[in-house]
């Protein structure tokens, strides 16, 4: 996942005031290239739970590109992007060059043909969404996977699994002020159950510490060149130091209660309706 970073000038919402911003664009402001909770490793890790040599690959919101790279090192027939930010789109498009395609839509309405694809990821994306906005993109997911196709996707768990809805909604708030962005995890059985609800039966689920401004992962997603750079920029601007330490103490307030989460499931056929019980592999961080 390496690769040079976009400019902070050219990065999305670069004109927007640091405490406006959404999280991932500041940090991409920073010059942080890995944006995603479980960091670079949960990301390979998932890249490489997938049938991906000669599948025809869609990721939702590439953003910067990253992760498109590695799914072209693997071999797809085909990729494509799928970006709602225009100025996202232009960065993954320089990225990948002509290995694949980028367009930019929205992920609940992805104007490509139905049953057109044997692989779709997402990354950080579906917690995002509000609950029924995550399931308009499950089922415009499914409509373009053929049967049996892979669904996978990497984003934010709520833990425990019984964690109080008091609790979890204190959690919620607390990262939508942070990160200015409707942040809703859901718990792993929650995950499961919207799945299934959508067509998924889930057959691979793993779970990662939630780090992301942890500064050990910060030197395995960045390496030393890449904090160095993320630490000289925080350093230079007083307002964008302020807002990452918001950030950061919002993330280590609520760092008992989330986990990044890595999902495969398998869009079901009539024959073998989607469980939210059926989850192959569960491993906790």
């Amino acid at each position: 996942m390496s690769g040079t970073a976009a400019s902070p000038h050219d990065v999305p919402l670069s004109d927007r005031r640091a405490q406006d911003v959404p999280a991932h664009w500041l940090l991409a402001r920073l010059g942080k290239k890995v944006l995603r909770p479980g960091g670079r490793q949960l990301t390979t890790r998932l890249v490489g739970m997938l049938p991906l040599r000669g599948a025809d690959v869609v990721e939702l919101a590439p953003g910067l590109g990253l992760t498109a790279r590695l799914l072209l090192d693997a071999g797809p027939a085909s990729y494509t992007g799928v970006e709602g930010d225009t100025d996202a789109a232009a960065i993954a498009a320089q990225s990948i060059g002509a290995r694949g395609t980028i367009a930019v839509g929205d992920a609940k309405r992805t104007g490509l043909a139905g049953a057109s694809c044997d692989v779709v990821l997402n990354e950080a994306m579906l917690t995002m969404n509000t609950n029924a906005h995550k399931g308009e993109i499950l089922d415009e997911v499914s409509r373009i996977l053929r049967p049996g196709g892979r669904y996978a996707v990497h984003e934010l768990a709520l833990v425990p699994d019984d964690i109080p809805l008091a609790s979890a909604e204190d959690v919620r708030l607390s990262l939508v002020r942070s990160q200015k962005v409707n942040t809703r995890p859901l718990t792993t059985p929650e995950w499961q159950s919207l799945f299934a609800a959508h067509g998924f039966v889930v057959e691979q689920i793993v779970h990662a510490p939630m780090r992301l401004l942890h500064f050990r992962r910060l030197l395995a997603d960045e390496g030393v060149r890449g904090t160095l750079r993320i630490a000289g920029n925080y350093l230079r601007d007083a307002d964008v130091r302020r807002r990452v330490n918001t950030m950061r103490a919002a993330f280590q307030r609520n760092e008992k209660h989330i986990a990044a989460i890595a999902i495969v499931a398998r869009k079901a056929t009539a024959s073998t309706p989607g469980s939210a019980g059926e989850a192959a592999i569960q491993e906790t961080p």
